[in-house]
């Protein structure tokens, strides 16, 4: 894709799953790629805005910011409780904020920048046993519009990716969870009309043609890569 290649990216999440997949794809492709992940070394904690400002400033100048970082579990709403709530809002909502009030003046000062944020078709649609993270994922989407109408002008480009059912640790978990994670497999993969769960490397396709130059006309969407399990439009 074009104008990759020596950009520097920095992706969130970037450890495992989604994350890794996108990492693995900048990097074949030449670009300068900063992993900021609890699990990474050094570890950066995204809810934390005084860590994030600092790695942000060591990363030096930031080409390209995908928000990928995230966390959920499934419960029913009223089985939740408001620690729960601050939780899911602090890595899902608060933690893409830091990032992008971090980055944002940056790629503002120096004319240009793309940022691609990942949200869920949960933001979309809507998903039982996911409401404080559905809520999240909707005020990411939101949020997207927003900086892409404040800033289209100064050159930086912003979109949302919505994954679907997408094999990552956190849906396994789910499913083991759920008591019968074969049956449910099952079930999930005959509602995509594709026929088959998203993987990681499906992600990462969307997210690198928005971060390209293939996209310099294309801000403000979101895009849903669910193998056809939602349609918008």
């Amino acid at each position: 894709m074009q104008g990759l290649k020596g950009k520097t990216a920095i992706v969130t999440g970037g450890a495992a799953g989604i994350g890794a997949a996108i990492v693995e794809r900048f990097k074949a492709e030449g670009t300068q790629v900063v992993v900021f992940d609890l699990k990474g070394s050094p570890g950066v904690d995204i809810t934390d805005y005084e860590a994030v400002k600092k790695a942000v400033e060591a990363a030096g100048p930031v080409d390209i910011l995908v928000n990928n970082a995230g966390w959920d579990m499934f419960k029913p709403f009223l089985k939740t409780d408001p620690a729960f709530w601050q939780k899911i809002i602090s890595i899902n909502l608060v933690g893409p904020m830091n990032l992008l009030h971090c980055v944002l003046p940056g790629m503002v000062a120096r004319g240009g920048g793309k940022v691609v944020n990942i949200a869920s078709d949960a933001g979309r649609v809507g998903s039982s046993g996911e409401a404080p993270y559905s809520a999240c994922k909707g005020g990411i989407i939101a949020m997207t519009k927003t900086l892409a109408r404040e800033l289209a002008a100064k050159g930086v480009r912003l979109n949302t990716v919505c994954p679907g059912l997408t094999e990552t640790g956190m849906l396994e978990s789910f499913m083991q969870g759920a008591g019968n994670p074969e049956k449910l497999r099952e079930a999930y993969t005959r509602a995509v009309p594709i026929g088959r769960l998203g993987k990681p490397e499906d992600i990462a396709g969307a997210v690198l043609f928005l971060a390209s130059d293939d996209a310099e006309f294309i801000t403000g969407q979101t895009i849903s890569v669910s193998g056809g399990l939602t349609m918008h439009g």
